[in-house]
């Protein structure tokens, strides 16, 4: 997505979605408690446009304004939907790789990419061999792998608690063309073969922390903790640890103004609001940075 043109969507559609939401809720403006915007992270422009509308809705109904950091909404979306207690976190994302677990008062980061996400890989992968984006470049790729049956050794890379994956799309990038034009592999044998490997290393820096951490629950949450493929593995090395796997569809994974809502209601009902000459917008906004008040230790 471009900056700019994700921009002008959110500008042209954010009135219409307001007023949708407020009727299929059936309630008012006058039932609203609080006004949660995302404050970061994310694409500059995107993020301006839509807390521009929040700050303008806040101060029309005369409502307090709260901040959300954008992987703070996934955790709490991803608790409220499953349950989950106090899980390993892993967030897998196009613009987020975050192995991630609660204490004292913050969201611990325990491992992370140190280049690209995940999510960002093999997006990138799919235009190499020209994959459809609809409905989006990281579902088709997990259905052409289904197909696959030939594992193509790909680069590893595992440093400490934290991935890489740059290696690996620049090595998978480099050989596709002349395997695929040799017909040593096809196209679901690519697709395969790089799921199991990133999909492996998620689960191995997911089972580090678990281990850390004294942990019996792993929460998926992020776009591409809906991948199956994903789930499965890391269920396997959950019923290995007898641990709990907690993962939700599309609907809660995947983006959705809902998870903003819910971060904000749990900051607003533990004090939290902010003050509209603090109601900024930051491209970098790391998970740890937030303080959660809301929940006890």
């Amino acid at each position: 997505f471009l900056p700019r043109d994700t921009a002008k969507h959110h500008q042209s559609k954010v009135l219409e979605v307001l007023t949708e939401a407020l009727q299929k809720a059936d309630i008012k403006s006058s039932d609203i408690d609080c006004v949660s915007y995302t404050k970061g992270p994310g694409m500059g422009a995107p993020l301006v446009s839509v807390a521009i509308v929040a700050r303008t809705v806040a101060q029309l109904w005369n409502k307090p304004l709260v901040g959300v950091n954008h992987c703070v909404g996934h955790i709490e979306m991803g608790r409220l939907i499953t349950g989950a207690v106090n899980p390993t976190v892993l967030y897998v994302s196009g613009g987020n790789t975050q192995v991630i677990a609660y204490s004292t008062r913050r969201y611990r980061i325990f491992g992370e990419t140190i280049d690209i996400a995940v999510g960002n890989c093999l997006d990138r992968f799919a235009r190499v061999i020209k994959i459809s984006n609809d409905p989006s470049p990281g579902y088709n790729i997990e259905q052409l792998a289904k197909q696959g049956s030939k594992f193509v050794e790909l680069p590893y890379t595992v440093k400490g608690m934290d991935v890489s994956f740059s290696g690996i799309l620049s090595h998978i990038e480099d050989v596709a063309k002349d395997q695929l034009q040799s017909g040593k592999c096809t196209a679901a044998d690519l697709c395969f073969s790089l799921q199991e490997t990133v999909f492996a290393m998620l689960v191995e820096i997911t089972e580090r922390a678990m281990a850390h951490c004294g942990s019996s629950e792993v929460l998926i949450v992020g776009g591409v903790g809906c991948n199956k493929r994903l789930q499965g593995m890391m269920g396997v090395m959950c019923e290995e640890r007898g641990a709990k796997l907690y993962a939700t569809d599309e609907r809660f994974c995947i983006d959705n103004g809902a998870m903003i809502a819910q971060a904000g209601w749990e900051m607003f009902r533990s004090g939290i609001t902010t003050p509209l000459i603090e109601s900024s917008c930051t491209q970098r906004y790391r998970t740890d940075e937030v303080e959660v008040t809301w929940r006890s230790d």
